[in-house]
């Protein structure tokens, strides 16, 4: 099916509340996986620890290296109502565009203080966003104040295990306000196996920004607007994704985030161009893949743009069909839930 045949209601599935995991497993690695086969749709339960036997020499995985920013503020407006605010990005040392939760939407020039002592001042609206500016450097105020962002579908307040669980082990450019969740299954002893295998890595960056929550409004697809987000692509991963194709491995992207990095750089021929910009793309089916041969992700929420962007990849119909599996044999949903790795059928069957 093609994009333009697609509705919303077509990526909607029924999941029991009791399947979108609240906590992270015990173990980073302790998550189950669901192999699903790009071109025959045949579905097998592992476990993450099952990855290694999936991949071979030469293969290249590309990584999300962006870190999660505490961008979740509570304070107060001047009439003593509470207000949240989410950074969205940080524009300036004491400017950011941000996501305002109050009772009373506040005017321009309104004064909010924080939990704490800092203030901030409300400049501009922008569409869905605020510009704010705060009276100390926007990095000092969150580091003090702020909050782990949890996901909406995370249904308590964050705690101190959250500052490094919901955080990749090798996260190490700050921006993101949302984890890239497929990687938060790698440990450190994991990634030395696969050094170890001779499989390669690379390390993109996507920062991810609060619209990846925003729901798909419109039932025609072609409809959504995409939020923007800035994705960092160096010459080292241009080089890397070249030399897999040269020695005939597979370029592998952990997560939707990397899918999306890799395919916005895309050339042609299938290797990549260095970048630092902002995207929308917006992937659904009938996409063309040019770089992207097998990945690895989380379940996503049903409606949603990265389920769009899995079932461009192995087909709309073996996706809903692994997505109802995974629910009847009770996979865990979500940022903290269980993995999926999509390749081709003669993969996996190894």
């Amino acid at each position: 099916l093609l994009c333009a045949a697609m509705r919303r209601a077509d990526f909607s599935y029924q999941l029991p509340q009791e399947l979108i995991a609240q906590q992270p497993p015990p173990q980073r690695r302790d998550a189950r996986l669901l192999t699903l086969g790009r071109s025959n749709g045949a579905v097998d339960d592992r476990a993450f620890t099952d990855l290694p036997g999936l991949l071979q020499a030469g293969d290249l995985l590309v990584f999300n290296r962006s870190r999660v920013i505490p961008a979740r503020l509570y304070g107060r407006k001047s009439s003593g109502g509470r207000v949240e605010i989410l950074i969205e990005r940080i524009v300036s040392d004491d400017t950011a565009l941000v996501h305002l939760r109050a009772s009373k939407t506040p005017h321009p020039g309104a004064m909010l203080a924080l939990d704490g002592t800092a203030e901030v001042e409300l400049l501009a609206r922008e569409d869905d966003l605020w510009r704010v500016r705060f009276d100390r450097p926007v990095a000092a105020c969150i580091d003090q104040h702020g909050h782990v962002p949890l996901p909406p579908y995370i249904d308590r307040a964050d705690t101190a295990s959250d500052y490094e669980r919901y955080q990749t082990v090798y996260a190490d450019r700050p921006g993101a306000i949302a984890a890239p969740t497929a990687g938060l299954h790698f440990d450190e002893q994991m990634l030395t196996q696969l050094q170890e295998m001779a499989v390669d890595t690379a390390f993109v960056t996507l920062h991810v920004a609060a619209g990846t929550f925003q729901p798909v409004r419109s039932d025609d697809l072609s409809q959504h607007r995409m939020h923007a987000e800035r994705i960092i692509v160096d010459e080292d991963v241009c080089s890397a994704v070249a030399a897999a194709r040269q020695r005939g491995g597979r370029v592998i992207a952990v997560g939707t985030t990397s899918v999306r990095t890799l395919e916005s750089a895309a050339l042609d021929d299938g290797t990549v161009a260095s970048c630092d910009t902002d995207t929308r793309l917006f992937i659904t089916p009938g996409f063309r893949f040019r770089v992207v041969d097998a990945m690895l992700t989380n379940f996503h929420l049903p409606e949603s743009t990265l389920l769009m962007l899995v079932s461009a990849f192995a087909g709309h119909r073996n996706v809903m069909q692994a997505y109802q599996h995974a629910v009847t044999e009770r996979y865990r949903f979500f940022s903290y839930g269980d993995a999926m790795f999509i390749s081709d059928g003669a993969d996996h069957a190894a």
